[in-house]
């Protein structure tokens, strides 16, 4: 690898410019030492000359390592020659002025050129950097439509595919319910286990593809919110799942739920999911399940809490992926898209979900959704 000074992509002409004035602000010093000469220049013309030199080298030399591509070198160059030439074009005219006159002896025309480079280099460089910004910003836009695109195809494949999956299993799942019923008498132990084990197979397979079309659903519908009553909505949810409720002896609190931004039918699928899930996961006992709400500036989170088995720590972010489930315990088998959807929901309405639990010490699933003043809550 070569460490010597880089030229390419034109960072090389500004780092010559600033040697040219550096080597002028010496030359001029070494004349004025070594000679008797009637050009004069003061010590602090002489600065103002080797300064510019100074940064422009630097900043020459420096440019590989800044925040700017290599294709926008030429055009920091442009500048910093243009504010060079502009100062020079300026000064003839002045000099080309009846009545005007400089002064042979007098650097200050060295010092405003190589000022003049100095504010062209910078000038340059702002204008670089908002090139690249823009070029990144349309690569970025592209970038996101190509993913939204993709996105699109892939729901309307999951929910084509889901969709039309749910017949075949339907008629599987019914020959072989039509099988168990008229034959299952006439298999041995081994057989009707078979059977048993078919059975339980494609209703799972049922809830996973339903599942899957209910997860591809959460994007396509209406993306106009309405407020929404969550005690309404939670008590829906309570009705859905009333069977099972009386079925475990479940206990379902709720304090004092607010009005939120949402779509009623989906919010509605997130307190079924955690409700189901609490209820599923109570351990030994009845399942105890407590919903509240604390409101923090424009947003609302909602909390269901349980005294269940718990989670433990490792499955805290990847029960929230599709097909994860908390456990690999048949008792508690699920299709592991609840939560999944469930969190799918959340963030179609900008919020985010997030569970906190210890095995053995229940979990509290919390979700935070849009209040529907938007303001900061009330003293």
């Amino acid at each position: 690898m070569s460490s010597s000074l880089p030229i390419e992509g034109g960072n090389g002409v500004i780092v010559f410019v600033g040697g040219v004035y550096v080597l002028l602000a010496i030359g001029l010093t070494y004349v004025q030492v070594a000679s008797n000469v009637s050009f004069r220049a003061t010590p602090m013309e002489i600065v103002l000359l080797a300064g510019p030199g100074v940064v422009l080298v630097y900043g020459g030399y420096r440019l590989t390592e800044a925040d700017v591509h290599p294709d926008f070198y030429p055009t920091i160059t442009r500048w910093c020659l243009g504010g060079c030439g502009l100062m020079i074009g300026l000064l003839v005219l002045y000099h080309v002025q009846p009545g005007t006159s400089v002064s042979t002896s007098n650097p200050i025309g060295a010092v405003l050129v190589a000022l003049s480079s100095v504010a062209g280099y910078e000038a340059g460089l702002h204008n670089a950097r908002a090139k690249e910004l823009s070029r990144t910003r349309d690569r970025l836009d592209t970038t996101v439509e190509r993913l939204r695109t993709s996105n699109e195809r892939l729901e309307r494949f999951a929910y084509a595919a889901s969709h039309d999956l749910q017949e075949p299993l339907r008629m599987v799942s019914s020959y072989l319910r039509l099988l168990e019923r008229r034959c299952g008498s006439d298999l041995n132990e081994e057989g009707r286990e078979c059977l048993e084990i078919a059975v339980d197979g494609s209703d799972r397979m049922i809830a996973m593809v339903d599942g899957l079309l209910r997860y591809s659903r959460v994007t396509t519908g209406d993306d106009s919110f309405e407020p929404v009553e969550l005690a309404d909505t939670l008590a829906d949810a309570r009705a859905d799942l009333r069977v099972l409720i009386h079925e475990r002896g479940a206990e379902i609190t709720a304090g004092t739920l607010p009005v939120v931004m949402g779509t009623p039918g989906q919010l509605e699928q997130v307190f079924q999911n955690l409700l189901s899930n609490a209820i599923h996961y109570a351990g030994e006992g009845p399942a105890r399940v407590h919903v509240s709400a604390a409101r923090t500036g424009g947003w609302w989170t909602v909390t269901v809490s349980d005294d269940g088995t718990g989670i433990e720590p490792e499955y805290a972010d990847a029960i929230f992926e599709l097909f994860e489930r908390a456990t690999t315990d048949e008792e508690h088998a699920g299709s592991g898209i609840g939560l999944a959807l469930c969190e799918r929901i959340v963030e179609r309405h900008g919020g985010e979900i997030w569970v906190e639990s210890a095995p053995g010490e229940g979990a509290a699933f919390s979700f935070t959704l849009p209040a529907v003043d938007g303001g900061e809550e009330n003293a």
